[in-house]
């Protein structure tokens, strides 16, 4: 059963604020932002930790929505109009009750903003269990609109091959426990490969997310992963679209040109 709320009609009745935080999301090949990803953060900058403390039952719907208002303005403001890079936001499946009504929030702010809507890409962690014909309403819905779809933390949780069997998304994000200590692990690396080869049949980007060192950003770039996110590339910064000065990977884009 997926309720409304007054969340979903002004965005309002949040009782706390939140901010975002940016981190981007690179493309090896050209060593350009594909998309920089939109982190939830309080008001004093706390972490997403501390946020989804305050989430419930009575204000998730509230949430969902002040934080695709608060991504798009935060992003605006931050410069993305002066890039070509999409910006991507995390949503909560069982927040939306019908996705033609849970987006017209969404939808006047980008307006409003002077944001398109082809730049937006949304993506979901299945992290508590959801109707699959709910879930691909949403993705068909989303898809007609125009954005993007990501399944985030593919390959944890229940976010698998099950889940991709019967919904395809536009983009898959590698769980960081793939990626965390990939150099070391053989049968790491042979997952990826196949997720890889997989993707590349369904007509899928893949992103590996949470990479921390190089070694880890040499192996993916070897299994031919060509988008990559996380700290080694840059952390997320509060209002702000990380400066590119940093993400210097000419080495590493050799190894997927």
């Amino acid at each position: 059963m997926y309720r409304g709320c007054t969340g979903c009609r002004d965005g309002t009745s949040l009782p706390f604020t939140i901010r975002a935080a940016f981190q981007p999301i690179i493309d090896l090949k050209t060593g350009e932002p594909f998309a920089y990803e939109a982190l939830v953060r309080g008001p004093a900058g706390q972490g997403a930790a501390w946020v989804l403390d305050q989430v419930d039952d009575d204000n998730r719907y509230a949430f969902d929505q002040a934080c695709r208002v608060t991504a798009i303005n935060a992003a605006v403001a931050a410069g993305l109009l002066q890039t070509d890079a999409k910006l991507s936001i995390n949503f909560l499946p069982n927040a939306i009750y019908s996705p033609a009504a849970c987006i017209q929030l969404t939808l006047k702010t980008a307006r409003a903003a002077g944001l398109p809507l082809d730049p937006l890409m949304f993506e979901f962690t299945e992290n508590e269990e959801v109707d699959t014909e709910h879930l691909r309403s949403i993705i068909e819905a989303y898809r007609r609109f125009g954005f993007t779809t990501a399944i985030d933390d593919f390959g944890a949780g229940h976010a698998g091959l099950g889940l991709l069997a019967n919904l395809q998304t536009d983009v898959l994000k590698l769980d960081m426990g793939l990626i965390r200590g990939i150099e070391n692990s053989e049968p790491k690396r042979a997952i990826v490969k196949a997720i890889v080869l997989m993707a590349e049949r369904l007509g899928i980007r893949l992103i590996a997310e949470g990479i921390e060192t190089e070694a880890e950003l040499a192996v993916l770039a070897r299994k031919g992963v060509r988008y990559v996110e996380g700290y080694l590339i840059a952390r997320p910064e509060l209002d702000r679209l990380p400066a590119r000065e940093g993400w210097s990977l000419t080495e590493t884009r050799a190894q997927v040109a």
